[in-house]
């Protein structure tokens, strides 16, 4: 096992480090919160030992709120992420090693998708859905696979004419055997990458669409949060307790995702060769 598998980068252990602890918070959510959701005290109430957060314009406990949030903020961002990168590899796996009629099909497809505006059809299309949990992921891992599949596209486009795979076509291997047991395992860096990219990609989205009010206001996210914030006074009195640390959370889960896919992906340049000559040799 090389070096680079062994020693992760001092960003990548920041990366990790947030990561790990957004879901040590999020598992342990129902047990560290203070206070029940429901439990209502004195609205306004200003950060003290009491409420380390204050209280919002209803009287729950803001460092409550957040601590909750975060499970659904994550499972948002996990889900979708799954979504997008399953329908980017799929795609993107085909488009690379498909020839003639089919690939020019899946290309040309990519193509157009990467140039529609994501955020303004995911707001269009989360307003015509309804707030809804569901229609937020579905939109999200729907709509934001593109990257992955061109990415995805560009390495199975280097694997597909290398002699291994000509040497497996050439001896009647059948496609989905060599896409399945050659091509996907040397594309796996790279999707995880992307996955990982995704969540923090999704996370952002959903608190975008929370924020504006398209979110489901049967769940309380970090996103909504901002929402009412902004909509109940938060941010014209200057209330920094309510908006600010909502704000931070996201920024932080955010970055420990960019932090940890950048590193993936660039493990993954560094080996993305790795493989192949094990390939090369099973087959000779």
């Amino acid at each position: 096992m090389s070096s680079s598998y062994r020693h992760l980068s001092p960003p990548a252990y920041w990366g990790l480090f947030l990561l790990l602890t957004l879901i040590l918070v999020a598992l342990l959510a129902p047990i560290v919160a203070p206070y029940s959701p429901s439990e209502r005290f004195t609205p306004f109430d200003l950060p003290s030992a009491v409420h380390p957060l204050g209280c919002d314009d209803i009287g729950h406990d803001i460092l409550t709120q957040l601590i909750l949030a975060s499970r659904v903020s994550l499972l948002v961002g996990l889900t979708a992420a799954i979504a997008s990168a399953g329908l980017g590899a799929a795609i993107g796996i085909l488009a690379g090693y498909c020839r003639g009629y089919l690939a020019y099909l899946l290309n040309s497809f990519i193509d157009i998708v990467l140039l529609i505006p994501m955020l303004p059809l995911m707001i269009a299309l989360a307003a015509y859905l309804g707030p809804s949990l569901g229609n937020i992921i579905a939109i999200i891992g729907l709509l934001g696979w593109c990257s992955t599949a061109r990415v995805v596209k560009s390495r199975v486009l280097q694997l597909r004419d290398l002699p291994f795979v000509e040497a497996l076509q050439g001896l009647g291997i059948p496609e989905y055997q060599i896409i399945l047991k050659h091509i996907v395992p040397n594309v796996v860096e790279v999707i995880a990458a992307k996955f990982i990219l995704a969540v923090a990609y999704a996370m952002l989205s959903e608190s975008a669409l929370s924020f504006l009010g398209l979110g489901d206001p049967l769940t309380i996210s970090w996103g909504s949060i901002l929402y009412y914030a902004f909509h109940r006074g938060g941010f014209v009195n200057d209330l920094w307790h309510w908006y600010l640390p909502p704000g931070l959370c996201i920024a932080a889960a955010t970055l420990g995702f960019t932090l940890l896919g950048f590193y993936l992906e660039q493990l993954s340049r560094d080996n993305k060769l790795q493989t192949l000559t094990e390939d090369s040799a099973h087959v000779a």
